[in-house]
């Protein structure tokens, strides 16, 4: 019997496990010539996000396409396959003293494609970048099967489109991503991370001095009680003592951090309760961050920097009351509900999410729910301006409809 798999509660489809780049390009040719749709995979991790498949088709399993291509330490730059996990990869990168500072949850797992496709960033975007910034070439499949290319292997390539960025984010509807070179970061000689205690009424003065302070987190993070009682829990902390709890942390040679660390210290003591330094990657705290909420229902609202603290607040005395996460450096707010939540609260609660989302500039989306719901939420949001410019872009690149057809914004 041959294998088969659901995407978003809609199948069951069957399932192609390529092994080799050619034969991903002679799937596409197959599904061109007969009109029939591929759904691109992973490790599957991010197959919540976006609306259900629009028709029936083939899934095309991609973790075949593992392999180390080229990997120059000294140049601080690695081309790999797609289809490498994120755990794979980090493990190569250290035995050279070097990482892509991304945080991904489920990295056991997680595909550098799907990862790519989804454009997953964590909790470092705040001091490092997204994961755009790292691509500096890439390699994709078109809808008749033929290899194109953007960037290259070295940092320094600015010339034609940049269809790296183009592509990181694109839910895989513009084409099969196959290789990808990235450019690195070394490994920190120490990380550290400061656990602040506040209360509601901090969130803003906090925030705002955490803005202008003048040392340089690589990530600055906000959890409810909520939030900060599920993690605190799993690492055996005990219970919360403040409505809010923020995560600062710093990296790099060990005087840059120490000096750091002293002087938000400084900056931030009298306006909360600080805990000492925990090590940003080993310690269980800080892994239980990055895990949080991966299979919850899950809102996701962007914003200015500015209005993160009112939205935090807001969200927080609803009655369905979520577990808040934010990125708070970068204007990301995550509720997750874990269990209990209705069809009825979540579409009330996401029209309101939305309305206060806009008041700072920005918007929600859906990332998780069940499948069933998504006939009625709209998980996308609003109609885009840009819807437009999108569907042209798509048009140019997938002409057939054959890549994820209907899984993005606007049913693209």
């Amino acid at each position: 019997m041959s294998e088969t798999r659901e995407i978003d509660g809609y199948g069951p489809l069957p399932v192609a496990r390529p092994g080799q780049v050619n034969d991903v390009a002679a799937l596409i040719r197959e599904a061109s010539a007969g009109g029939t749709a591929l759904y691109p995979i992973g490790g599957g991790t991010s197959l919540a996000l976006g609306n259900p498949p629009s028709q029936p088709g083939r899934v095309v399993d991609l973790r075949g396409l593992d392999q180390i291509i080229d990997f120059p330490a000294r140049d601080m730059t690695v081309t790999v396959q797609a289809g490498i996990t994120m755990k794979s990869l980090a493990d190569t990168l250290a035995r050279e003293n070097l990482r892509l500072p991304i945080d991904v949850p489920r990295s056991e797992t997680a595909t550098l494609g799907g990862v790519l496709a989804a454009n997953v960033n964590g909790a470092r975007r705040y001091g490092f970048g997204t994961l755009r910034d790292y691509v500096i070439g890439i390699s994709a499949l078109n809808d008749e099967g033929r290899e194109f290319k953007a960037g290259g292997r070295v940092v320094k390539n600015v010339a034609g489109y940049d269809l790296c960025k183009l592509l990181v984010g694109s839910l895989g509807t513009l084409g099969i991503i196959t290789q990808v070179t990235l450019k690195l970061r070394p490994l920190p000689e120490i990380q550290a991370v400061l656990l602040l205690h506040a209360d509601t009424d901090q969130l803003e003065r906090l925030l705002a001095t955490l803005h202008a302070s003048r040392t340089r987190p690589s990530c600055i993070e906000l959890i409810n009680r909520a939030a900060a009682g599920t993690i605190f829990q799993q690492v055996r902390l005990g219970e919360p003592e403040s409505a809010w709890v923020g995560f600062v942390g710093y990296e790099g040679n060990v005087d840059a951090v120490a000096w750091q660390v002293q002087q938000i210290i400084k900056e931030v003591g009298k306006q909360c309760r600080i805990d000492g330094q925990i090590d940003f990657t080993a310690k269980p705290l800080c892994n239980a961050m990055i895990e949080f909420g991966a299979e919850a229902t899950t809102f996701k609202a962007t914003m200015l920097p500015g209005a993160t603290a009112e939205f935090c607040r807001a969200v927080d005395i609803e009655p369905a009351r979520p577990q808040v996460r934010s990125h708070a450096g970068s204007g990301i707010v995550y509720g997750h509900w874990d269990a209990g939540l209705t069809l009825e609260q979540a579409a009330s609660m996401l029209k309101e999410w939305r309305e206060l989302a806009a008041e700072g500039k920005g918007d929600v989306v859906v990332t998780r729910c069940p499948s069933a719901w998504k006939q009625t939420l709209d998980v996308w949001g609003p109609p885009r301006n840009d819807a437009w410019l999108m569907r042209d872009v798509k048009a140019k690149f997938d002409p057939k409809g054959i890549f994820n057809p209907g899984r993005f914004v606007d049913g693209i």
